[in-house]
């Protein structure tokens, strides 16, 4: 597609003739067998891209280049300041050590259709795992490294892994998380046994191999080389399971083909990448930007992608990001906007980035939470670079909207993701169905079909993909996400459907608050929780972090900030609570557990999310609400 084509253009295109579009797109991969129609909805919404089409993952993002010639350059980049170790991977050796352990897994009975769990920290064998996993056609689906055994165990149950790839631990910063334990406990609780576990033994912490099933890793790398399984485009690649499920896992499955074409597709598209370059998304590959943008799109363009072991925020050193970008020539990052928001309120002036030479640095993304206009604009003027918004889901796996750099750079709207990225169809309902006019607040959702890359069904729970995303609104994919779309047609994603408040008949949303409490001069990061009240129905309560070096009391900054919500949203906002906290709690990937806040607020049970970074903080946050008046007794 030509990069001469205007953004309008080829989002027509894409919408008006999806199949001519995306058949298109599909030309820039390799297939053994090349597709003759794009889509395939007869069995609608379980609709299959490339039905008739034949490929491999692992072929794509490895094989394929050898192939042409660029064997020796880099293609995984470990970095782990955790451990104090980097390594350089070129394409030739990471297709060597992946069809030989791709090889040692086929030796010991793993095939096409197989599921293999992997539960690894950020390590080179998690990659080699997974693409040795698409090299056979075998199913992987990776877990977050240190999840807790009964998440563990749901997830063992559910999926059915033939084999688990592990290691002996996790580092956290300056923490040592034992796999093992964890691990044996998960089998404990499972119905399902694996057949063998491969471990990565660590130097940080040994592995107990008394079990005849546990094998050391170099025991299955040394297998023989083995060549890529040709699958269908339709045959599932991997499960990642949804953080936070309670019960029954909602596994998201992706295909092989739609997934190829998509994310190949977004890097070169919305990102702006090309072949050879260095691309980095911090993240862990137990999230979905971590499938989609740290192993696989990067490989499926050729370029070199970065494992960060370490969390980048939160170490003495706020200038981690700035390290890494300038010593390996990053061209395009992406992260979180909670990461911004933690080194804006660390080092505020940004003096750091004077260390470091970031000239090959062009564009920043950040997504997983709502960007709030104040961190943009901090980090537009410390960087003078682009830094853009860009939103999706776990379920969708690449952007639902985006300024799209490889196509157009449209004016940016701070605390907008612009505009729907081509493939997508983004609209605004009422409770009853309908559209609502432009600037009105409703329930995104997506009109069928979705467009390839999305997920296709959850794994064994057909009935449980339709009710979650596609019951409430016939013909529509329900986000569950909140907003409106202004009259440019640039969407604003406010807040989670759940986060709309009913403010004494009035709907408000709590992003939008969240986004005036930001702008406040010191306030480094904030969240705002619709909370009971007898009389209103609902009421909003804020919680702000400040930033570093701030002095001033917080009764004075309360006050500040509940006339800055009045004056900017008006008395319907009902804005009156509002406290200093040290902290948010939050996910591992950064996201901020509203809904377990308001669990707390409202007196409910509630239970502890597995995916939580630090569980203490609940009790802190318990102490601030019951000072407010809130959290009195369970319900």
């Amino acid at each position: 597609m030509s990069k001469i084509e205007s953004y309008e253009d080829l989002y027509q295109r894409s919408i008006e003739n999806p199949q001519k579009f995306w058949l298109q797109a599909s030309q820039d991969v390799h297939w053994f067998q090349s597709p003759s129609v794009a889509l395939d909805a007869r069995d609608a919404p379980f609709n299959r891209w490339f039905p008739d089409g034949s490929t491999n993952t692992c072929y794509n993002a490895l094989d394929i280049h050898v192939a042409e010639g660029r064997g020796d350059q880099a293609a995984l980049v470990y970095d782990s300041p955790v451990t104090g170790s980097k390594r350089i991977f070129s394409y030739g050796e990471l297709q060597d050590l992946v069809s030989r352990f791709a090889g040692g897994l086929k030796a010991r009975g793993i095939q096409k259709g197989d599921r293999v769990l992997i539960y690894m920290p950020m390590i080179p064998e998690a990659v080699v795992g997974m693409l040795a996993c698409a090299r056979l056609g075998a199913v992987h689906s990776v877990v977050f490294g240190g999840f807790a055994s009964n998440e563990l165990a749901t997830r063992i149950d559910d999926a059915k892994p033939k084999a688990v790839l592990t290691a002996s631990c996790g580092i956290e910063t300056d923490r040592v998380i034992l796999y093992q334990p964890l691990l044996v406990g998960a089998l404990e609780m499972s119905s399902h046994s694996p057949e063998f576990c491969v471990w990565v033994e660590r130097e940080q912490a040994a592995v107990d191999f008394s079990e005849e099933s546990d094998l050391h890793w170099a025991e299955v790398a040394g297998g023989e080389p083995v060549n890529c399984t040709p699958v269908a485009s339709t045959d599932p690649l991997y499960i990642l399971y949804t953080s936070g499920t309670t019960g029954i896992p909602k596994g998201v499955v992706r295909d092989n083909g739609g997934h190829l074409v998509a994310l190949k597709w977004s890097l070169r598209n919305v990102y702006g990448m090309t072949p050879g370059e260095v691309f980095w998304a911090a993240s862990d590959i137990g999230w979905v930007v971590g499938h989609s943008y740290i192993v696989y799109a990067p490989l499926f363009l050729g370029c070199t992608t970065i494992l960060y072991e370490g969390k980048p925020v939160g170490t003495p050193d706020a200038g981690a990001f700035w390290r890494v970008i300038s010593e390996h020539g990053v061209s395009v990052f992406f992260t979180a906007p909670t990461a911004f928001r933690a080194i804006k309120r660390e080092d505020p002036s940004a003096s750091h980035l004077a260390k470091y030479n970031l000239t090959k640095f062009r564009t920043l993304f950040l997504a997983g939470e709502r960007a709030d206009p104040d961190t943009i604009e901090w980090a537009e003027e410390a960087l003078s670079i682009p830094v853009i918004d860009h939103w999706w889901q776990t379920e969708t796996g690449w952007p639902i909207a985006a300024n799209c750099m490889g196509i157009e750079k449209l004016a940016v709207k701070r605390g907008s993701p612009t505009r729907a990225v081509p493939g997508y169809k983004v609209v605004v309902l009422d409770d009853s169905g309908s559209q609502v006019s432009s600037g009105q607040t409703g329930a995104i959702a997506i009109s069928l079909p979705l467009p390839p890359g999305c997920l296709k069904t959850l794994w064994n729970n057909d009935e449980g993909f339709q009710k979650s995303y596609m019951q409430r609104y016939p013909g529509f994919y329900e986000t569950a996400d909140a907003g409106h779309i202004d009259e440019d047609g640039y969407i604003w994603i406010m807040s989670r459907t759940d986060d709309i408040i009913n403010v004494a008949g009035h709907r408000l949303s709590t992003g939008g608050m969240e986004e005036v409490l930001s702008g406040h001069p010191d306030v480094a990061e904030c969240a705002v929780l619709g909370v009971g009240d007898a009389l209103k129905g609902q009421v909003p309560l804020g919680l702000v972090v400040l930033k570093a070096g701030v002095n001033r009391a917080n009764d004075s900054i309360v006050r500040e900030l509940i006339k800055r919500v009045r004056d900017r949203i008006g008395p319907v906002a009902a804005f009156k609570t509002a406290a200093v906290v040290k902290r948010l709690p939050k996910t591992r990937s950064g996201k901020i557990l509203r809904g377990t806040m308001r669990s707390i607020a409202d007196g409910h049970e509630f239970k502890i999310p597995a995916t939580i970074d630090d569980p203490e903080i609940l009790g802190e946050i318990r102490e601030v609400f019951k000072n407010l008046g809130y959290a009195k007794s369970p319900k």
